[in-house]
Parts: C-alpha cells; structure tokens; sequence
C-alpha cells in the first residue's frame, strides 16, 4: 500500500567544510542526451520510417495519438539506449527529451486526450506491445491488437537498409551465414533441447556483410544448423543482383553450412564460396604426408608450422560432385591439427594459404557482430510465450543495431569510436546528463559541462545533419 509523504532533503558531511544536500528538485532531467545523435543518424538513413512501413495500421485514426512511427521510433530509440524490457517504457514515457527525439509534437505530454496520460507523452508498456502480437490475418478482427507486421516485407527490409548504405555498388560483396543459440528460460513455444549447446534454446540464423545485418531469423533448435539456408539465398541474391547486376557474390560460412544443397544452389546461380569442412578419416588420410612433413621440420626454433595442401575431395553419400578442399595440416607442441576449408574458388585464382587465412579466417568477425547484437542490444529477450512474437523482438534488436552501426559508420568515421562497440558507444556518446528546458518556442538541452567527449559530439551530430540535408528530397 503507498503512502502519501513529503520528500526531505538528504544531508550529508561533503569534503572540507561543506554540507552536501541532496534534493528531488531537478525538474526535467535525462541521462539520455545523446539521442539526439541517434535522431540525426534515423534521418540520415530514414531506417524508422522503413521498419514502420512494414507495419499495417487498423486502428481507428480518430482516436491514435502513437502513430506506428511514433512506437518504432520508441522501441528502436530504447533498445539502443539500454532499455531492454517494455516495462521500462513506463517509466520513460514521462521523457520529455525522448518525446522530442521520437517526433512528438508536445514533448511535456500537455496535448493528452485523457487527463490521466498528460504529462507522459510516450507509449506505455501495453501500447508498444501492439507491435509484437498481431498477426495480418488476425488483426481486421482483433480488438486489442489490430497494428499487424508484413513478415515479407521484412524478408526485404534489413538488405534494402544494406543495398542504400552504398552510394557506389561494390565489386565483391561476402554474406557471412553463422547459427547461433539463444537460451531459453521459460516454456516458450518452439523450446527444446539442443545436445550440443546443452541446453533448451532457439536456434537463430544470422547473415552479416561486414558490419552489415541482412537477414535475422528465429528457428527452433530441432534441426541442422544450414536449415532453410538456400531459401534465404534465394531472397536475397536477386535482390542484391536487382540492384547491383555485376557485384560477387561470395558465401561464406563454418562446416555446419557445408551441405550439398547450399554449395550446389551457389554454384548454380553464380555465387562463390569458402565454407569449412568437418574433419574425417578420408580428409585426415589425404592430408597425412602434409601432416608428416610439417611435424619433420618443426624445431625449437619453429614450434609450430603450418603447411597448406590442394585437395580434390567428394563425399561418398553426401554430395553431388568432387570439389575443391584446402587442408591446413598444423602441427605444434600441443601435437596435430588439422582443418579443411571447401571452396568454388580455382587454386590459380587464390592460392590455399592465402585463401584460408585472408578470406576464411576472417569468417570470425561474424560471430562477434553476433555477441555484439545479442549482449548490447538484447537480442536473446525472447521471452514471449508465443515464438512469433519472439520473432519481432529479434528484428527490433537487428534494427536497434543497425541503427547504431548507421551512427558508427557515417558519424563516427575518423573518430576513436570509428570501430567502438554498441556497448562502447551507448556508454561513451548517448549517456550524457542534461537539464530539459520546454518553453514556446524552444527546447533546452543543457548537457553536462564536465562530459568529456563534446568535441566528437558535436562533430558527429554536424556530420549527420549535413549528410541529411544533402540527400535528395
């Protein structure tokens, strides 16, 4: 039960002479002031009004006053702040700083229908939950939910955010396959248990080009990790060729993706690959002499060598045809170590050195874009009951993401956070404290004088502004 008390000052013995007091007087404070570089970085790249595209609206307009883009904008500009649960939202909605950033018109929530809601400008929990539930065949009949996602038009949606970033197309583009597990805590639909992870837990397929997210999907676990690979490629190989007819394509991936169905689609439809091969008998056989001439001139001198090896391998059930598999025979004090890479590109394009090291190793970075999006931008907050709504929460957090490597990539170039983390940035450049100041005509923010990264700040948020008015109307 609450109880009705007045607030007293908290006073303490501060340094020296001094008395320190401590008061709830502040008036409009925010430790978020760096939204507003997440604002200028949205109208740069217009990433809000495209994930809000894909939403159709039902409601009945004479009585919105969130508009679709009006909760995108919210949810996206909260994930990538660091507020991860909508629970959250309910206490941010009061915010007239965030009000401001996600377009509201009267950011002190002054402009409210019901007097209950004035002075909370934002959504709550349970109106941002609309965009998690709805289904378009459910949502003409749906009483409470009736704001319904187009899953087609997301198909499309991250690789159209690629396809724009680019002002000239590229030569030679790498699409990075990589699976992932994603815990599951509760009885979620679609939970079982993965022997490998040890553990109950979704099974995610991601698709990176570079620091570029192009396709996030939430699989269950009961099933082989390249699982509905080639219907992916197929999504978005043309759509890549539609705009860019001449790029390369190039496939790249770990031995979990290494099925015949992919290599043979890729080498079907004109698209390289460079994709590792699980070790066998057969494979360690073929790389023997390799292995024993590596193993004769390691010396104190050389404890570890590594000698590379050409093979023509094809399975003895599995795939169609013999193809080329590069085999690295290592060998070190802690004893042999083999791998295998097999790839469509010729030996007197690439030589195998050069391609395990330059081009396949380089595969790992994937895996920390993964760990990126999943501890910096929640993606792993699949709790709902229900695996579509789980769904949802997965592409918000991609586009929580790629909203923030928009920020990094066209404000932060030439900067020391050009390759900071998500985590890196929220803490370094949107965590600043100011005073929020609402009058007639203008907003105040006055951020804190002693924030030591005002220079990059301001020069970030003058560079998205002046790529935003330069773009064509």
């Amino acid at each position: 039960m609450s109880t009705d008390c007045t607030l007293q000052p908290v006073h303490l013995q501060a340094a020296g002479r001094r008395f320190l007091t401590a008061e709830f007087d502040g008036g409009h404070i925010s430790s978020d002031a760096g939204a507003l570089l997440l604002r200028a970085a949205d109208e740069a790249t217009a990433l809000t009004e495209l994930l809000a595209a894909c939403f159709v609206d039902l409601r009945d307009q004479t009585r919105v006053e969130h508009s679709v883009l009006d909760l995108v904008r919210q949810r996206l500009f909260g994930l990538a702040l660091g507020y991860e649960d909508l629970n959250d939202h309910d206490d941010l909605r009061c915010d007239p700083l965030l009000a401001e950033v996600v377009g509201k018109r009267q950011p002190t929530g002054s402009d409210r229908v019901r007097a209950a809601d004035r002075g909370r400008p934002l959504a709550g929990k349970s109106t941002l939950n609309r965009l998690e539930w709805s289904l378009g065949s459910e949502a003409e009949t749906d009483r409470y939910h009736r704001v319904a996602l187009d899953p087609e038009a997301m198909d499309t949606f991250f690789v159209d955010l690629f396809l724009d970033s680019f002002e000239e197309a590229p030569e030679e583009i790498i699409l990075d396959f990589d699976a992932t597990d994603d815990p599951l805590h509760g009885q979620q639909e679609g939970r079982f248990f993965h022997g490998y992870y040890d553990g109950y837990c979704y099974l995610p397929l991601y698709v990176f080009c570079g620091h570029h997210l192009l396709w996030a999907q939430l699989r269950t676990s009961d099933r082989d990790a390249s699982d509905g690979s080639v219907d992916v490629l197929e999504i978005l190989v043309p759509r890549i060729r539609e705009r860019w007819p001449d790029v390369q394509i190039l496939l790249r991936s770990d031995s979990g993706f290494a099925r015949d169905a992919i290599l043979s689609w890729c080498e079907q439809n004109d698209v390289g690959y460079v994709t590792g091969l699980a070790r066998n008998q057969r494979l360690e056989r073929l790389l023997k002499p390799t292995l024993e001439r590596a193993e004769k001139l390691r010396s104190e001198e050389a404890p570890k060598i590594r000698l590379f090896e050409d093979l023509e391998y094809e399975t003895l059930n599995t795939w169609s045809r013999s193809r080329r598999v590069v085999g690295k025979a290592e060998v070190s004090s802690y004893g042999r170590n083999p791998r295998f890479v097999v790839t469509s590109i010729p030996a007197e394009e690439l030589d195998a050195q050069r391609l395990y090291d330059e081009i396949y190793c380089a595969r790992g970075d994937a895996e920390n874009r993964i760990k990126e999006q999943q501890l910096d931008l929640f993606a792993t907050r699949t709790s709902g009951r229900k695996m579509r709504v789980n769904q949802v929460r997965l592409w918000f957090s991609a586009a929580a993401y790629s909203l923030l490597h928009a920020l990094r990539c066209l404000g932060l170039k030439g900067t020391r956070f050009a390759t900071a983390q998500c985590g890196t940035i929220r803490t370094k450049l949107l965590k600043i404290g100011a005073v929020i100041r609402v009058t007639t005509r203008r907003i105040w923010v006055s951020m804190s004088s002693s924030y030591p990264n005002q220079d990059i700040f301001i020069h970030v948020l003058s560079r998205l502004r002046r790529r935003t008015l330069t773009q064509p109307s």
